[in-house]
């Protein structure tokens, strides 16, 4: 049996990653593939609790440090709940976010050192890493304008300021043009439509 194919999609708050990721999953069981559907933080009984945690705006003592290893603490056991099972069964993963994420918003939101984020990576996932990333990418203002008209009241990262968002969005550019072979980046600035057409096509290569 052949190993499935880890897919991650990211981007900063109000790209459309929610409903983008919902289109992706039915087009991909369409197709007849056997799809896991999996968020971080989060995953897992454990990492839900976590991401509990990391959410919560009361929590707004937490330090960057602690930020940084919760995160990684609910990686390592999504990883060995959810995602390494999933992948060597033949099935493939769709995940909202993974450490792309903690290297934008840990790295550059935060300022946390790359190298810090690495070793990280390096201990939890061993030679596992994303086999194609999905960077649904808006400009920040219109992002934070989108994300501010949900109903639901903003967590604990959804309420920093828009500098900290340009960070996030520059760490992800950057990490695509360093990985043009994993990254496929969409225009989440378009309308719905536009942003479903340019991601039917990248699920239409993969699928082939």
């Amino acid at each position: 049996m052949s190993r499935g194919l880890f897919i991650t999609v990211e981007g900063i708050e109000g790209v459309g990653k929610t409903t983008n990721m919902d289109y992706a999953y039915k087009a991909l069981t369409a197709a007849g593939i056997d799809v896991v559907l999996s968020r971080e933080p989060g995953g897992t009984e454990l990492g839900e609790k976590i991401r509990g945690l990391l959410l919560d705006h009361r929590n707004g003592s937490m330090i960057d440090n602690t930020e940084l290893l919760l995160m990684f603490a609910a990686r390592a056991q999504h990883l060995a709940e959810v995602i390494e099972p999933a992948l060597a069964a033949g099935k493939w993963v769709l995940c909202d976010r993974f450490t792309d994420a903690t290297y934008a918003y840990q790295g550059g939101g935060r300022g946390i050192a790359m190298q810090r984020i690495a070793e990280l990576e390096q201990w939890v996932q061993a030679d596992l890493r994303p086999d194609v990333t999905l960077l649904l990418d808006t400009p920040v203002e219109i992002g934070l304008a989108r994300a501010a008209g949900r109903p639901q009241a903003a967590d604990r990262f959804e309420r920093e300021k828009q500098a900290f968002f340009e960070k996030v969005r520059q760490v992800y550019l950057d990490m695509a043009a360093r990985q043009p072979q994993r990254y496929r980046i969409i225009d989440a600035s378009q309308s719905l439509d536009q942003v479903k057409t340019a991601l039917n096509k990248v699920i239409q290569q993969l699928i082939q």
